[in-house]
């Protein structure tokens, strides 16, 4: 991985990309140096070729009909027995196909989540060489990132995004806010102060959508909440600019989160989000005060594979640029993640903290939906003698 930090100083290329000299992997994973992407956004005719996705991944079987999903009414659940039942009902059903609901009742102030979403279009629009005070490190999950360029040098994505974590035990609520002013300066401590705000909504979001999730799977409301009260979640601010070859390039490309539970706020009404049910790329539209969320791979090993992740993908616009936030939760990283004692079915994923799963998805695996298997495998590797029972990081990446 590179430092980004004399790519300010460099005038853009006519193509927008500086390449470093250092090939990638095969896989598209790249060890040392990578792509250094400059003033991208200003392109107009075409996109460079790093950024050119395979057809099987922009083009597969898709439809304009957009993915039904339920609209789970949190504030309901909490307050009564029967809108807890039907809650679970609700979660229960789409989590045991697509792992996607509509979330509304959070109590969320709309002014706090517009201030989020501004605050995010203020920052990306900032001067690069402001971005990169808090450019990503490597091997690190927070900081500023432009396509990924720090991770991966075939397949980016077209998008830039801003990471930092949000402990649910900070005493005294500063932990946002101290990241902004320690990386970008004392200028940004108000912007730190509405994402530190906007974490613990999500926060207690978070932990309200855990309490219908233990009911569903039978353990009670408190199971997963305290499960995840100490946790370290990760909040991300995502920009897609706009794209003149839209269909040859992705925003995000086609991947399970590998945290246990999303939850994303879309800005207005551009659309972007598609989730892939039954061979076909369904979307998901930005609906007002409603939050987007989605089980992620290590929900779905608590479950020991009753829940599932499932694959999403975002798609960019020729015309339109799109915003949103994404806050990831996660449990502490020390936490062993394993189903419930209960459980009698037979285990399908080991044992493993979410420090190993992060470490893993962030410097030996590029995250798709055959991240735990591989995952798992990375763990505990079979012996010669035995066939493998999932496929290897190696394999698993030839299909990303």
């Amino acid at each position: 991985m590179v430092d980004l930090s004399n790519s300010a100083t460099m005038s853009p290329p006519a193509t927008a990309i500086a390449r470093a000299s250092t090939a990638a992997d095969p896989n598209g994973i790249e060890s040392k140096n990578v792509t250094n992407v400059l003033d991208l956004w200003r392109l107009k005719k075409e996109i460079p070729a790093p950024f050119v996705w395979p057809h099987a991944d922009t083009h597969p079987s898709s439809t304009t009909t957009e993915l039904d999903v339920p609209v789970v009414d949190v504030g309901a659940a909490l307050r009564s027995a029967a809108g807890m039942r039907h809650a679970a009902a609700q979660v229960a059903a789409a989590c045991a196909s697509h792992g996607f609901f509509h979330v509304t009742g959070h109590g969320v102030d709309p002014a706090l989540a517009r201030a989020a979403l501004d605050g995010a279009g203020g920052f990306f629009d900032l001067p690069l060489a402001t971005k990169q005070r808090a450019r990503r490190a490597p091997g690190s999950v927070t900081g500023y990132a432009s396509a990924h360029a720090d991770r991966f040098a075939s397949k980016l994505p077209w998008k830039e995004t801003l990471s930092f974590g949000h402990d649910h035990h900070d005493g005294n609520g500063r932990v946002v806010v101290d990241y902004f002013t320690s990386t970008l300066g004392d200028d940004f401590k108000h912007l730190g102060e509405v994402y530190q705000k906007y974490c613990e909504a999500m926060e207690e979001t978070s932990l309200a959508i855990m309490e219908v999730l233990g009911v569903s799977l039978g353990l009670g409301r408190g199971y997963y909440r305290d499960f995840f009260a100490d946790g370290s979640s990760i909040m991300r601010c995502n920009y897609y600019p706009r794209c003149p070859e839209p269909d040859r390039t992705l925003g995000t490309g086609p991947h399970c989160d590998p945290s246990a539970l999303t939850i994303l706020l879309q800005d207005g009404a551009v659309d972007g989000l598609q989730v892939l049910v039954d061979g076909a790329w369904r979307s998901v539209r930005p609906k007002p005060g409603e939050f987007v969320v989605n089980i992620g791979d290590t929900f779905m090993a608590l479950s020991n594979g009753r829940y599932k992740s499932c694959l999403h993908r975002a798609v960019v616009h020729r015309e339109q640029e799109r915003r949103s936030l994404a806050y990831f939760l996660c449990p502490r990283h020390d936490r062993l993640v394993c189903p419930p004692p209960s459980s009698a079915a037979p285990r399908l994923y080991p044992d493993f903290t979410w420090a190993d799963l992060m470490r893993f998805t962030q410097r030996h695996y590029r995250a798709d939906n055959r991240t735990l298997d591989a995952f798992a495998h990375w763990l505990a590797p079979p012996s010669c003698s035995a066939p493998p029972t999932s496929p290897s990081p190696a394999k698993a990446r030839e299909a990303v």
